[in-house]
């Protein structure tokens, strides 16, 4: 049946606008209307041009930049499967194919979407935002069947929607508790210096990737002379082969919004943001419940602990599917109802951040150590680890290994213990720090998870003998192509490229010419990118072309009468548009 009731749309628009119209919620409103009609109805998106006084332009912009808003109706049913390298790797191909067959006289908008952030319980999918996982023929049957007779999703099994922790090894961290508010009060009444100093030395990092000093952060925003100032928690957890986060928020909540409330006490904020990735849509109500327990408890909200005059309160916003959400100036912005397109920088976030205001922006995992950190003190941190890696991390493990799921480990362990304890020894393989990081080959597994030799955001995806590496370089050449943002040319024009070359190499059409060309593009992106993320996309291929190199060799054509493709044009006008000592624009 198609879309045709608009009857109670702009009363519905109008029940979603809060009274002070503040246009930084648009994108939270476009969300609550995607999830109600399937897609943004025309007469909704006139309705909030008249109510926050927006162009209609800027509104459909917005749309068009999110993977999960649709501007047209089409069916009541969206089915996205999760197609991170894991999840092919479990077959979820054929279970698409399946489903699509079921389905074929049915309108249902069937597709694919990146990491929904359950690699360890793959194949998964999202079904209006739901999260479905361990998918299988049987369960495909199932869910065919409830579409065929068009039973809404709210009435489905419960059994489908079950969701694993799987925390398969424990170290100081989740051996201890937090979240109970002691860190809190350690925090107002010993001051914001001395939390500072605690936090320094434990030399805590950023949990997120960038592994920056979470001390100076801290110490840079408090210092920025303003009249508010605001903690975001970054849990747009969109590294492939991450799901770290998703756990730390589903079952210990309280530690993560206990930290963000030391971080207040600090830098004198009233006002913080969970920034939760759509694919965790899930979660809101669970985090929500956990912030109206708290502050029933006197630990969120006015006057904290009885302390006159700290008030500070938290609010959840949803993400809709934007990969380059997680670098924090996108994520910034798309928080404040935009485009999530990354911002010139300086000035950082920590002087000019959300609203233009000084804002910290940490990870979730970053958060929860701090809440542990406050309380247990800063020696029982540094006693694990490495001098400039203290503590341990957390790792999402999924792919070739037995026992897939969430390790604890201190910095300096090796991949050799890492592969061996999730029984993966075999591996040719590991990725380190999804799709933008590292490929080590069993030659490096004595190597070390630390900032001073293999940094990680927290992904671990283990390859074993049987896999058929070009397919790793497709599936993230394809990733990194769609979750471009586009704002700039060598990211935009790079990732096309690259995807390009590894498709010719997959169907064995490839030729020297072709290494040369990704070679150079992938030199161009390191230096020219505008943010971060675009600069470390080439970081993969590089790996595949230096330690896999006669794979290359193998893929080439056989047939020399064929001419070899040309990207010479498209590499030259990408290199006269892009500024070798500094951002490409």
């Amino acid at each position: 049946m198609d879309y045709t009731d608009t009857i109670d749309t702009c009363e519905f628009v109008d029940s979603c606008v809060e009274p002070e119209k503040d246009t930084s919620l648009l994108l939270q409103y476009l969300i609550q209307i995607q999830y109600r009609y399937n897609f943004v109805p025309e007469d909704a998106i006139s309705q909030l041009q008249h109510s926050l006084d927006l162009d209609v332009a800027h509104i459909k912009s917005v749309i068009s930049f999110y993977s999960f808003l649709n501007s047209s109706f089409q069916g009541h049913y969206r089915i996205l499967f999760s197609d991170n390298i894991t999840d092919r790797m479990l077959g979820n191909q054929s279970l698409y194919e399946q489903l699509k067959t079921s389905l074929k006289n049915h309108k249902v908008d069937i597709g694919f979407t990146s990491c929904t952030g359950f690699c360890d319980q793959g194949p998964a999918m999202l079904v209006n935002g739901m999260a479905i996982n361990k998918l299988d023929s049987k369960r495909i049957t199932q869910i065919a069947d409830l579409i065929q007779n068009n039973q809404p999703l709210e009435l489905w099994p419960e059994g489908l929607f079950v969701k694993e922790e799987n925390i398969q090894r424990s170290d100081i961290q989740f051996n201890s508790k937090a979240g109970d508010g002691k860190g809190i009060e350690a925090a107002l009444e010993n001051g914001s210096d001395a939390i500072l100093k605690i936090l320094n030395d434990s030399g805590l990092r950023g949990r997120g990737g960038a592994g920056f000093y979470t001390a100076k952060k801290w110490q840079f925003c408090k210092q920025a002379i303003s009249n508010q100032h605001y903690v975001v928690c970054n849990a747009d957890e969109g590294e492939p082969g991450t799901f770290k986060d998703r756990v730390l928020l589903s079952t210990d909540a309280h530690s993560v919004i206990e930290g963000m409330t030391i971080c207040a006490a600090v830098i004198g904020a009233t006002k913080g943001l969970i920034y939760l990735r759509g694919e965790y849509r899930f979660l809101v109500d669970k985090i929500n419940e956990v912030l109206q327990k708290r502050r029933t408890e006197g630990l969120l909200g006015q006057n904290i602990l009885g302390h006159q005059g700290f008030n500070f309160d938290i609010e959840i916003h949803l993400g809709a599917g934007a990969y380059i959400c997680g670098e924090e100036s996108a994520l910034i912005e798309s928080l404040e109802g935009k485009r999530g397109i990354p911002r010139v920088r300086p000035p950082f976030p920590v002087v000019d951040g959300y609203k233009n205001k000084p804002t910290v922006v940490n990870n979730v995992e970053t958060f929860w150590s701090v809440s542990r950190i406050i309380v247990n003190g800063s020696h029982w941190f540094t006693r694990k680890g490495t001098p400039q890696s203290t503590g341990t991390r957390l790792l999402s493990i999924s792919g070739d290994c037995e026992r897939p799921g969430i390790y604890e480990y201190p910095f300096g362990t090796t991949l050799t213990e890492i592969l061996k304890d999730c029984g993966g020894s075999d591996a040719q393989a590991v990725q380190m720090a999804g799709a933008a990081g590292t490929t080590v080959v069993p030659s490096g597994f004595d190597r070390a998870m630390s900032n001073e030799d293999l940094s990680t955001g927290g992904s671990f995806m283990v390859l074993g003998p049987q896999r058929n590496l070009m397919d790793l370089l497709q599936n993230f050449a394809q990733f990194f192509k769609h979750e471009s943002c586009g704002f700039c040319t060598p990211c935009r024009v790079g990732t096309s490229i690259i995807a390009d070359v590894i498709q010719r190499f997959k169907n064995a059409q490839g030729c020297e010419h072709d290494l040369k060309q990704l070679r150079d593009v992938c030199g161009l992106m390191n230096i020219s990118c505008f943010c971060g993320l675009g600069c470390t996309v080439p970081t993969v291929f590089l790996d595949a072309l230096n330690q896999h190199s006669q794979m290359f060799k193998d893929l080439m054509k056989t047939d020399s009468s064929t001419p070899c493709f040309n990207l010479e044009e498209s590499v030259s006008e990408f290199k006269q548009i892009t500024n070798p000592s500094g951002r490409g624009l």
